[in-house]
Protein backbone atom coordinates (compact mmCIF):
# COMPACT_ATOMS: atom_id res chain seq x y z
CA UNK A 1 0.00 0.00 0.00
CA UNK A 2 2.88 2.33 -0.71
CA UNK A 3 0.68 4.66 -2.79
CA UNK A 4 -1.46 5.62 0.21
CA UNK A 5 -0.43 8.79 2.03
CA UNK A 6 0.77 8.20 5.58
CA UNK A 7 -0.67 10.32 8.36
CA UNK A 8 0.97 13.64 9.23
CA UNK A 9 0.31 15.38 12.58
CA UNK A 10 -2.07 18.32 12.31
CA UNK A 11 0.45 20.37 14.32
CA UNK A 12 3.74 18.94 13.00
CA UNK A 13 7.06 19.64 14.70
CA UNK A 14 9.53 17.97 12.35
CA UNK A 15 10.62 19.94 9.30
CA UNK A 16 9.72 17.25 6.76
CA UNK A 17 6.29 16.71 8.32
CA UNK A 18 5.60 20.44 7.99
CA UNK A 19 6.72 20.23 4.36
CA UNK A 20 4.46 17.23 3.67
CA UNK A 21 1.46 18.99 5.23
CA UNK A 22 2.15 22.07 3.11
CA UNK A 23 2.24 19.94 -0.06
CA UNK A 24 -1.05 18.27 0.83
CA UNK A 25 -2.71 21.60 1.48
CA UNK A 26 -1.38 22.75 -1.91
CA UNK A 27 -3.01 19.73 -3.59
CA UNK A 28 0.13 18.03 -4.89
CA UNK A 29 -0.23 14.42 -6.04
CA UNK A 30 1.18 11.85 -3.65
CA UNK A 31 3.77 10.69 -6.19
CA UNK A 32 4.95 14.30 -6.50
CA UNK A 33 5.06 14.64 -2.72
CA UNK A 34 7.20 11.52 -2.33
CA UNK A 35 9.56 12.56 -5.13
CA UNK A 36 10.00 16.10 -3.80
CA UNK A 37 10.59 14.93 -0.23
CA UNK A 38 13.14 12.37 -1.44
CA UNK A 39 15.22 14.95 -3.30
CA UNK A 40 14.92 17.59 -0.58
CA UNK A 41 16.28 15.03 1.91
CA UNK A 42 19.13 14.27 -0.49
CA UNK A 43 19.82 18.01 -0.79
CA UNK A 44 19.94 18.42 3.01
CA UNK A 45 22.22 15.39 3.47
CA UNK A 46 24.51 16.60 0.68
CA UNK A 47 25.08 19.81 2.62
CA UNK A 48 25.81 17.91 5.84
CA UNK A 49 22.32 18.32 7.34
CA UNK A 50 22.28 22.10 7.25
CA UNK A 51 18.80 23.55 7.56
CA UNK A 52 17.45 24.77 4.18
CA UNK A 53 16.58 28.11 5.80
CA UNK A 54 20.33 28.68 6.25
CA UNK A 55 21.05 27.97 2.59
CA UNK A 56 20.01 29.46 -0.72
CA UNK A 57 20.86 29.78 -4.40
CA UNK A 58 24.62 28.93 -4.10
CA UNK A 59 23.86 25.66 -2.34
CA UNK A 60 21.13 24.79 -4.84
CA UNK A 61 23.52 25.48 -7.74
CA UNK A 62 26.22 23.33 -6.10
CA UNK A 63 23.82 20.40 -5.64
CA UNK A 64 22.45 20.57 -9.20
CA UNK A 65 25.96 20.76 -10.66
CA UNK A 66 27.02 17.80 -8.49
CA UNK A 67 24.14 15.72 -9.89
CA UNK A 68 25.14 16.56 -13.45
CA UNK A 69 28.92 16.30 -13.28
CA UNK A 70 29.55 13.69 -10.58
CA UNK A 71 26.37 11.61 -10.50
CA UNK A 72 25.80 11.79 -14.29
CA UNK A 73 22.04 12.20 -13.84
CA UNK A 74 19.68 12.66 -16.76
CA UNK A 75 18.23 16.00 -17.75
CA UNK A 76 14.82 14.78 -16.59
CA UNK A 77 16.10 13.95 -13.11
CA UNK A 78 17.86 17.30 -12.83
CA UNK A 79 14.66 19.09 -13.83
CA UNK A 80 12.67 17.20 -11.17
CA UNK A 81 15.25 18.12 -8.50
CA UNK A 82 15.13 21.76 -9.57
CA UNK A 83 11.32 21.76 -9.32
CA UNK A 84 11.51 20.23 -5.84
CA UNK A 85 13.99 22.83 -4.59
CA UNK A 86 12.09 25.70 -6.19
CA UNK A 87 8.96 24.50 -4.37
CA UNK A 88 10.92 24.23 -1.12
CA UNK A 89 12.24 27.78 -1.27
CA UNK A 90 9.66 29.84 -3.13
CA UNK A 91 6.46 28.21 -1.85
CA UNK A 92 7.34 26.65 1.50
CA UNK A 93 10.11 28.89 2.86
CA UNK A 94 9.02 32.00 0.92
CA UNK A 95 12.56 32.73 -0.29
CA UNK A 96 13.62 33.67 -3.81
CA UNK A 97 16.11 31.76 -5.93
CA UNK A 98 17.17 34.37 -8.45
CA UNK A 99 19.78 33.89 -11.15
CA UNK A 100 20.53 30.21 -10.69
CA UNK A 101 23.62 29.14 -12.64
CA UNK A 102 24.56 25.47 -12.75
CA UNK A 103 25.88 22.85 -15.13
CA UNK A 104 22.94 21.42 -16.98
CA UNK A 105 22.70 17.70 -17.59
CA UNK A 106 23.06 16.56 -21.18
CA UNK A 107 19.82 16.23 -23.08
CA UNK A 108 20.00 12.93 -24.98
CA UNK A 109 17.42 12.18 -27.59
CA UNK A 110 15.90 8.85 -26.62
CA UNK A 111 13.19 7.04 -28.52
CA UNK A 112 10.62 4.97 -26.62
CA UNK A 113 10.82 1.18 -26.58
CA UNK A 114 7.97 -0.11 -28.77
CA UNK A 115 6.84 -3.70 -29.27
CA UNK A 116 5.66 -4.71 -32.72
CA UNK A 117 2.22 -6.24 -33.21
CA UNK A 118 3.81 -9.67 -33.59
CA UNK A 119 5.77 -9.17 -30.37
CA UNK A 120 2.61 -8.11 -28.53
CA UNK A 121 0.86 -11.28 -29.72
CA UNK A 122 3.85 -13.41 -28.66
CA UNK A 123 3.92 -11.82 -25.19
CA UNK A 124 0.19 -12.35 -24.69
CA UNK A 125 0.51 -15.99 -25.73
CA UNK A 126 2.61 -16.59 -22.61
CA UNK A 127 0.09 -14.97 -20.25
CA UNK A 128 -3.30 -16.13 -19.06
CA UNK A 129 -6.15 -15.08 -16.81
CA UNK A 130 -5.90 -11.72 -14.99
CA UNK A 131 -2.20 -11.39 -15.92
CA UNK A 132 -3.08 -11.49 -19.62
CA UNK A 133 -5.97 -9.07 -19.13
CA UNK A 134 -3.73 -6.54 -17.40
CA UNK A 135 -1.26 -6.47 -20.30
CA UNK A 136 -4.13 -6.34 -22.79
CA UNK A 137 -5.45 -3.21 -21.06
CA UNK A 138 -2.00 -1.61 -20.93
CA UNK A 139 -1.72 -2.06 -24.68
CA UNK A 140 -5.38 -1.76 -25.69
CA UNK A 141 -6.15 1.39 -23.67
CA UNK A 142 -2.74 3.09 -23.40
CA UNK A 143 -2.76 3.06 -19.60
CA UNK A 144 0.21 3.73 -17.36
CA UNK A 145 0.89 0.87 -14.95
CA UNK A 146 -0.17 2.98 -11.93
CA UNK A 147 -3.39 3.94 -13.71
CA UNK A 148 -4.13 0.31 -14.53
CA UNK A 149 -3.59 -0.90 -10.97
CA UNK A 150 -5.64 1.96 -9.52
CA UNK A 151 -8.71 1.12 -11.62
CA UNK A 152 -11.85 0.44 -9.61
CA UNK A 153 -14.82 -1.60 -10.80
CA UNK A 154 -16.89 1.58 -11.23
CA UNK A 155 -14.29 3.05 -13.63
CA UNK A 156 -15.31 0.61 -16.37
CA UNK A 157 -18.24 1.99 -18.39
CA UNK A 158 -19.49 -0.75 -20.68
CA UNK A 159 -22.31 1.37 -22.15
CA UNK A 160 -20.05 4.16 -23.43
CA UNK A 161 -17.04 1.88 -24.06
CA UNK A 162 -14.89 4.13 -21.88
CA UNK A 163 -12.40 3.60 -19.10
CA UNK A 164 -12.30 6.46 -16.60
CA UNK A 165 -8.79 7.20 -15.36
CA UNK A 166 -8.99 8.96 -11.99
CA UNK A 167 -6.10 11.04 -10.68
CA UNK A 168 -3.65 10.16 -13.47
CA UNK A 169 -0.31 11.87 -13.96
CA UNK A 170 -0.59 15.47 -12.85
CA UNK A 171 -3.59 14.41 -10.73
CA UNK A 172 -5.82 14.73 -13.82
CA UNK A 173 -8.86 12.68 -14.79
CA UNK A 174 -9.46 11.50 -18.36
CA UNK A 175 -11.20 8.82 -20.37
CA UNK A 176 -9.67 6.32 -22.73
CA UNK A 177 -11.05 3.57 -24.93
CA UNK A 178 -12.38 0.26 -23.65
CA UNK A 179 -11.40 -2.45 -26.17
CA UNK A 180 -14.61 -4.27 -27.10
CA UNK A 181 -12.80 -7.59 -27.43
CA UNK A 182 -11.91 -7.44 -23.72
CA UNK A 183 -15.45 -6.88 -22.42
CA UNK A 184 -16.17 -10.58 -21.64
CA UNK A 185 -12.83 -10.97 -19.84
CA UNK A 186 -13.41 -7.78 -17.83
CA UNK A 187 -16.86 -8.98 -16.80
CA UNK A 188 -15.31 -12.25 -15.63
CA UNK A 189 -12.68 -10.32 -13.70
CA UNK A 190 -15.37 -8.21 -11.99
CA UNK A 191 -17.11 -11.45 -10.98
CA UNK A 192 -13.81 -12.67 -9.46
CA UNK A 193 -13.57 -9.40 -7.54
CA UNK A 194 -17.16 -9.79 -6.31
CA UNK A 195 -16.53 -13.29 -4.98
CA UNK A 196 -13.28 -12.23 -3.28
CA UNK A 197 -14.91 -9.12 -1.81
CA UNK A 198 -17.85 -11.09 -0.40
CA UNK A 199 -15.35 -13.35 1.35
CA UNK A 200 -13.45 -10.33 2.70
CA UNK A 201 -16.66 -8.82 4.06
CA UNK A 202 -17.46 -12.13 5.75
CA UNK A 203 -13.95 -12.10 7.26
CA UNK A 204 -14.36 -8.51 8.48
CA UNK A 205 -11.75 -6.97 6.13
CA UNK A 206 -14.01 -5.75 3.32
CA UNK A 207 -13.33 -1.99 3.57
CA UNK A 208 -11.21 -0.65 0.69
CA UNK A 209 -9.08 2.50 0.84
CA UNK A 210 -10.91 5.64 -0.34
CA UNK A 211 -8.97 8.76 -1.39
CA UNK A 212 -9.23 12.20 0.17
CA UNK A 213 -12.28 12.64 2.42
CA UNK A 214 -14.57 10.23 0.57
CA UNK A 215 -14.63 7.79 3.49
CA UNK A 216 -16.26 10.48 5.66
CA UNK A 217 -18.54 11.74 2.89
CA UNK A 218 -19.72 8.27 1.85
CA UNK A 219 -19.24 6.02 4.91
CA UNK A 220 -20.72 2.94 3.20
CA UNK A 221 -18.80 3.29 -0.06
CA UNK A 222 -15.73 1.39 1.18
CA UNK A 223 -17.74 -1.83 1.24
CA UNK A 224 -19.45 -1.33 -2.14
CA UNK A 225 -18.37 -3.48 -5.08
CA UNK A 226 -17.98 -0.46 -7.36
CA UNK A 227 -15.16 0.94 -5.23
CA UNK A 228 -13.15 -2.30 -5.12
CA UNK A 229 -9.99 -2.48 -7.19
CA UNK A 230 -10.32 -4.23 -10.53
CA UNK A 231 -7.04 -6.05 -9.87
CA UNK A 232 -6.87 -6.67 -6.11
CA UNK A 233 -3.84 -7.91 -4.22
CA UNK A 234 -3.59 -11.57 -3.35
CA UNK A 235 -3.62 -10.85 0.39
CA UNK A 236 -4.75 -8.18 2.84
CA UNK A 237 -2.41 -5.81 4.66
CA UNK A 238 -2.44 -2.98 7.21
CA UNK A 239 -3.36 0.47 5.91
CA UNK A 240 -0.54 3.03 6.45
CA UNK A 241 -3.09 5.61 7.64
CA UNK A 242 -5.24 3.63 10.05
CA UNK A 243 -3.53 0.27 10.55
CA UNK A 244 -6.81 -1.38 9.51
CA UNK A 245 -6.48 -4.61 7.51
CA UNK A 246 -7.57 -4.04 3.92
CA UNK A 247 -7.16 -5.52 0.47
CA UNK A 248 -5.33 -3.05 -1.75
CA UNK A 249 -4.56 -3.36 -5.46
CA UNK A 250 -1.87 -5.58 -6.96
CA UNK A 251 1.66 -4.30 -6.29
CA UNK A 252 3.53 -2.82 -9.30
CA UNK A 253 6.46 -5.21 -8.80
CA UNK A 254 4.13 -8.19 -9.33
CA UNK A 255 3.01 -6.73 -12.65
CA UNK A 256 6.62 -6.06 -13.68
CA UNK A 257 7.66 -9.64 -12.87
CA UNK A 258 4.82 -11.09 -14.94
CA UNK A 259 5.77 -8.96 -17.93
CA UNK A 260 9.45 -9.83 -17.61
CA UNK A 261 8.73 -13.56 -17.50
CA UNK A 262 6.43 -13.32 -20.55
CA UNK A 263 9.07 -11.50 -22.62
CA UNK A 264 11.71 -14.06 -21.70
CA UNK A 265 9.38 -16.92 -22.63
CA UNK A 266 8.56 -15.22 -25.95
CA UNK A 267 12.27 -14.80 -26.77
CA UNK A 268 11.98 -11.02 -27.04
CA UNK A 269 15.19 -9.22 -26.13
CA UNK A 270 13.84 -5.69 -25.77
CA UNK A 271 13.57 -4.17 -22.28
CA UNK A 272 10.62 -5.59 -20.33
CA UNK A 273 8.70 -2.47 -19.37
CA UNK A 274 5.02 -2.03 -18.62
CA UNK A 275 5.23 1.49 -20.06
CA UNK A 276 6.32 0.10 -23.43
CA UNK A 277 2.79 -1.21 -24.01
CA UNK A 278 1.56 2.38 -23.71
CA UNK A 279 4.23 3.44 -26.23
CA UNK A 280 3.10 0.63 -28.53
CA UNK A 281 -0.54 1.72 -28.18
CA UNK A 282 0.31 5.25 -29.36
CA UNK A 283 2.67 4.12 -32.13
CA UNK A 284 0.24 1.62 -33.61
CA UNK A 285 -2.61 4.14 -33.53
CA UNK A 286 -0.40 6.58 -35.42
CA UNK A 287 0.50 3.89 -37.95
CA UNK A 288 -3.23 3.26 -38.44
CA UNK A 289 -3.79 6.87 -39.44
CA UNK A 290 -5.18 8.44 -36.26
CA UNK A 291 -4.21 12.08 -35.74
CA UNK A 292 -1.87 13.27 -33.02
CA UNK A 293 -4.52 15.32 -31.23
CA UNK A 294 -6.73 12.26 -30.70
CA UNK A 295 -3.80 10.20 -29.46
CA UNK A 296 -2.76 13.06 -27.16
CA UNK A 297 -6.20 13.08 -25.51
CA UNK A 298 -6.24 9.30 -25.06
CA UNK A 299 -2.77 9.35 -23.48
CA UNK A 300 -3.54 12.38 -21.31
CA UNK A 301 -0.53 14.41 -22.48
CA UNK A 302 -0.81 18.08 -21.59
CA UNK A 303 1.57 19.08 -24.40
CA UNK A 304 1.31 17.83 -28.00
CA UNK A 305 5.11 17.88 -28.26
CA UNK A 306 5.22 14.92 -25.86
CA UNK A 307 3.01 12.94 -28.24
CA UNK A 308 5.08 13.92 -31.28
CA UNK A 309 7.92 11.63 -30.18
CA UNK A 310 5.96 8.73 -31.66
CA UNK A 311 6.28 10.18 -35.17
CA UNK A 312 9.99 9.35 -34.98
CA UNK A 313 9.18 5.74 -34.17
CA UNK A 314 6.68 5.38 -37.01
CA UNK A 315 9.06 6.69 -39.70
CA UNK A 316 10.70 3.78 -41.44
CA UNK A 317 14.46 4.01 -41.36
CA UNK A 318 15.44 7.67 -41.51
CA UNK A 319 12.62 9.97 -42.70
CA UNK A 320 10.82 7.00 -44.23
CA UNK A 321 13.59 6.32 -46.79
CA UNK A 322 13.67 2.86 -48.35
CA UNK A 323 17.12 1.31 -48.27
CA UNK A 324 18.61 0.56 -51.75
CA UNK A 325 19.31 -2.93 -50.43
CA UNK A 326 15.56 -3.48 -50.17
CA UNK A 327 15.15 -2.63 -53.87
CA UNK A 328 17.29 -5.54 -55.03
CA UNK A 329 15.34 -8.49 -56.36
CA UNK A 330 15.81 -11.70 -54.34
CA UNK A 331 18.95 -13.53 -55.43
CA UNK A 332 20.46 -10.42 -57.01
CA UNK A 333 22.75 -9.55 -54.13
CA UNK A 334 26.23 -8.73 -55.36
CA UNK A 335 28.90 -11.23 -54.28
CA UNK A 336 32.02 -9.89 -55.93
CA UNK A 337 35.56 -10.65 -54.72
CA UNK A 338 36.63 -8.29 -51.96
CA UNK A 339 40.00 -7.84 -53.69
CA UNK A 340 38.25 -5.79 -56.33
CA UNK A 341 37.61 -3.07 -53.76
CA UNK A 342 41.19 -2.86 -52.47
CA UNK A 343 42.66 0.56 -52.94
CA UNK A 344 46.18 0.73 -54.28
CA UNK A 345 48.74 2.24 -51.97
Amino acid sequence: MDDIRGRVPTQPVRFLDKLRLHMRDAGLAYTTERTYVHWIKRYILFHRKRHPQEMGAPEVEHFLTHLSEERDCSVGTQRIVLNALVYLYTRFLDKTLDGLSFTQAKRPRRLPVVYSRNEIAAILSHLKGPSRLRVQLLYGSGLRSAELLSLRVKDIDFDSSNIFVRGGKGNKDRTTILPQGLVPDIRRQIERVRILHDQDVADGVGDVYLPDALARKYPRAAKELGWQYLFPASCVGPCPRTGELRRHHLHPTALAKQIRRALMAAGIHKPARAHSFRHSFATHLLESGYDLRTIQELLGHSDISTTEIYTHVVNRGSKGVLSPMDRLAPGNQINEPMARYHVAA
